[in-house]
Parts: C-alpha cells; sequence; structure tokens
C-alpha cells in the first residue's frame, strides 16, 4: 500500500547513514594503516591506537615434532581442550588426529578474579587428562589465547587488557602462561609443559599454512574482531633482528579509541559503547563483530519505534532489555527465505507482534547493520593486504587469508559481501580465502609442536 511505501522510504532515510562509500572505506583504509606504522615504530608504539604486537612466531621453520600435544583455547565464552596427535604422513609430511572438549565459563569465573578463572581452566584440563588417561604424562601445551598480549617471547607474555566481556581482576599486567602454571601448581594433579601461547588469529593462520602455503594472514570475525599477518622482520621495531618474517598481531579491534573513526561511528554505536564493560575501547570491533552487532540492532529498532515507524510506536519490556537481541537472530532474519517466518519467528520470542511491514523493516535494519560491519571489516584486511605487497614490491601479491569466526562462518551474506569489498579495495592482489576447520585448536597444537622443535634445536 502508499503508506507501507512511504513508511520503507522514511526508514530507508533514517538507515542511509549506516551506507558507507567507497571513499568513505578508503579512508578508513588508509587511517588504519598509518596506525599500522605508529604501531610497528618504537617511538609511536606507546600512543599508537592499533599495538602491532609481535608474535615471536617467525617465518616458517618447516616442519614439526610428532608425538601428542594438548591444546587451549581461551578467547571467548567457550573454552575447549583438544588433544592432537601429530604423525608423519607421506604426503603431506604431517597428520592430525583430535579429541576435544568444549566447556563454557561461567560467568563468576570471567568477571571473579584471575586464580578463580585460571583455576576452573586447571580443573577442566584435569578432567580432560583423566577422561583420557594422561594424567601421568608431562605434554607439551599450546595455548590459544584470544587477548592483547605484549609477548617476550612465545612462551611468555603479559595480558594488556581484558575484551569481549571478560573482566576477571588481578590478570591485567601479569604473565598469563605464569597464571596457567601456578592454577596447574596449586592442583598438584597432574603436570604441563606450556611451550607457546598464541593469539586466535594466529593459530587460525598457522592451521591454514598447512593447507596452503601462501597463507600469510589470519583473521577472526567472531565474538571479537581482529587479524594478523606476516611482517618483514626489519619494520617490527619492537624485536631485535632484521632477518625474515614475524607473525604481527594488530589487535585493530582497538582502532578508533584514539578517535579516528569518530565521523563514522553513530548515536547507535555511542550508546552500545556506552553500556558496554571497557567504555571508549575496542571501537572499530564495536562496529563489527558478534558481540555487538545484535545489540546495533535492537538500537536502531528503538530509534524506528520511537519514530512511530515500527510496531506501531510500541517496544516490549524484552526489546527494551540490553542484549535481548542476539546476534544469532540477525542472520536468523536474514535467512529468512521471504516467507517472513524466520522474522516472524524471533519478533514473536521477543514478545513482539509484527505486522508483515514491521517484519520487512526489521529484516532491512539487519542487512544495513552486517553489511556495515561486512564493508569496515573489508576496509581492515585491504589495509594489510595493501601494505604486504608495498613492503614486498610485488606487481601481483598472490596471498591467502585463513579466517574463522560465527559472523564469517553463519552469516548467510556476510562472506560474499566482505570478500567483494576487499577485492575492490585491493587492485594487484589475487586473495584466496579459506575458512579454517578447527583452527584455534590445531593451529595451537601445531604452534606447539614447531615450537617444541625450536626449543630442541
Amino acid at each position: 500500500s502508499c503508506e507501507d511505501t512511504s513508511a520503507i522510504k522514511e526508514v530507508d532515510q533514517i538507515l542511509s547513514e549506516l551506507n558507507l562509500e567507497k571513499a568513505d572505506l578508503e579512508e578508513v583504509m588508509r587511517r588504519l594503516q598509518r596506525e599500522m606504522e605508529r604501531g610497528l615504530r618504537l617511538e609511536t608504539h606507546q600512543e599508537a591506537s592499533v599495538k602491532m604486537l609481535p608474535t615471536y612466531v617467525r617465518s616458517s621453520p618447516e616442519g614439526s615434532e610428532v608425538g601428542d600435544f594438548l591444546a587451549l583455547d581461551l578467547g571467548g565464552t567457550n573454552f575447549r581442550v583438544m588433544l592432537v596427535k601429530v604423525g608423519e604422513d607421506e604426503e603431506t609430511g604431517w597428520k592430525l588426529e583430535t579429541k576435544q572438549q568444549m566447556y563454557s565459563i561461567p560467568e563468576d569465573a570471567m568477571t571473579g578474579t584471575a586464580e578463580m578463572l585460571f583455576d576452573y581452566i586447571a580443573e577442566r584440563i584435569s578432567d580432560f587428562l583423566a577422561k583420557h588417561q594422561l594424567k601421568h604424562k608431562k605434554l607439551p601445551l599450546g595455548f590459544t589465547f584470544s587477548f592483547p598480549v605484549r609477548h617476550e617471547d612465545i612462551d611468555k607474555g603479559i595480558l594488556l587488557n581484558w575484551t569481549k566481556g571478560f573482566k576477571a581482576s588481578g590478570a591485567e599486567g601479569n604473565n598469563v602462561v605464569g597464571l596457567l602454571r601456578d592454577a596447574i601448581k596449586r592442583r598438584g594433579d597432574f603436570e604441563m609443559d606450556v611451550v607457546a601461547m598464541v593469539n586466535d588469529t594466529v593459530a587460525t593462520m598457522i592451521s591454514c599454512y598447512y593447507e596452503n602455503r601462501n597463507c600469510e594472514v589470519g583473521m577472526i570475525v567472531g565474538t571479537g574482531c581482529n587479524a594478523c599477518y606476516m611482517e618483514e622482520m626489519n619494520m617490527v621495531e619492537l624485536v631485535e633482528g632484521d632477518e625474515g618474517r614475524m607473525c604481527v598481531n594488530t589487535e585493530w579491534g582497538a582502532f578508533g579509541d584514539n578517535g579516528e573513526l569518530e565521523e563514522f561511528r553513530l548515536e547507535y554505536d555511542r550508546k552500545a559503547d556506552e553500556m558496554s564493560l571497557n567504555p571508549g575501547q575496542q571501537l572499530f570491533e564495536k562496529i563489527i563483530s558478534g558481540k555487538y552487532m545484535g545489540e546495533l540492532v535492537r538500537l536502531v529498532l528503538l530509534k524506528l519505534v520511537n519514530e512511530d515507524l515500527l510496531f506501531h510506536g510500541e517496544a516490549s519490556e524484552q526489546l527494551r532489555t540490553k542484549g535481548s537481541f542476539e546476534t544469532r537472530f540477525v542472520s536468523q532474519i536474514e535467512s529468512d527465505c521471504g516467507d517472513r517466518k524466520q522474522i516472524y519467528n524471533v519478533l514473536t520470542t521477543l514478545g513482539l507482534m509484527p505486522s508483515e511491514l514491521d517484519c520487512d523493516i526489521v529484516r532491512l535494519v539487519c542487512e544495513r547493520v552486517s553489511t556495515r560491519s561486512a564493508h569496515m571489516c573489508a576496509a581492515g584486511l585491504a589495509g594489510i593486504i595493501n601494505r604486504m605487497r608495498e613492503s614486498r614490491c610485488q606487481e601481483l601479491l598472490e596471498i591467502t587469508v585463513g579466517i574463522d569466526g560465527s559472523v564469517y562462518k553463519l552469516h548467510p551474506s556476510f562472506q560474499e559481501k566482505f570478500h567483494a569489498v576487499v577485492q575492490e579495495l585491493t587492485p594487484g592482489c589475487d586473495i584466496t580465502f579459506i575458512q579454517s576447520e578447527e583452527a584455534s585448536g590445531r593451529g595451537a597444537a601445531l604452534i606447539s609442536a614447531v615450537a617444541s622443535k625450536m626449543a630442541a634445536t
């Protein structure tokens, strides 16, 4: 009807500020590259928003130790323990078998003390070892720890700050591997040789590197959003030596924390940030990642309700509740095949009685928010890849990017929108994307295998 058309027009007008033009994305990319450069340099590292943390993972030592390795993965609301058997294989030189267990981290362990958190982790490792009759063995362990860490070596690093809803006190400023070792000591019922700690982006890159030797970038788009890549050692001023390359964890989620994104941040971004556990921090991540996407949609919907363009100007109690609109709802709504059933289901669970027009508007909001996320993220990755091409002085850069994370894997259209814009922003680059399978566990185990080998040499 005519009213419907005019309503959609008005909604479209309000949502138009979520659209990013190519020129906007190029500007984001330029600013990110400038911050990356500042993060790598000794004299500006301190004040740079993008920390560019050296990981001490160097250009691939070929092959790895064979044997049994444990991998731990802590980075979101779930925590995994994994046993990986690395064996010889004629074809690829290695093969993997894994057994794993997923545990969810109780709220009080995430926001209590560091001791509580690491005691919980040690207890779960103990359960896992008992279940697989491994308590008597002292296994090498690789730890995927997906927070900003300043490394002193591959097995030693200080937690700079928690992100993604973690708050455990007494961990920031401390050596994470030390906290884990202490918790294992407090239990005293098993021994463990912690040989490596890596960020999940690094674990992703490494696990994909075994499928494709061109994989020199790792990226996560899930609860959080971050990327790492192989940088020329002579550019990594925080580490001695100029030979070869080292993997740098960009920690690009914090891009914008010094004001670099102000003209791109909308009222919804500001509100979501104010209500978060870490206001003013991780501003780039808050535009992109799964932890905030549903909340941004909720805030846009409330705006439309207040403008009398949605749900007859009435919001339910649930819709007014922070965090009620989960990011998986965004994927569900955008997966609707046109009969509006999926959309209707989500909205009724939120205590709403939507009309068909309401359903269409909600879908439009989800699409605009998730598209902006995909485009922002693409500008970030394009910034990294263009930098790599320039520093390697290559006419054509052939590169593979390993990617993991729930938003990338589960959202129905994120991938294609993301890929298209990355390609548009990186002339002269031939990019292959691979989705990592079991990356964080496999990557951590492979890194511990490689680290054991390095330690042995």
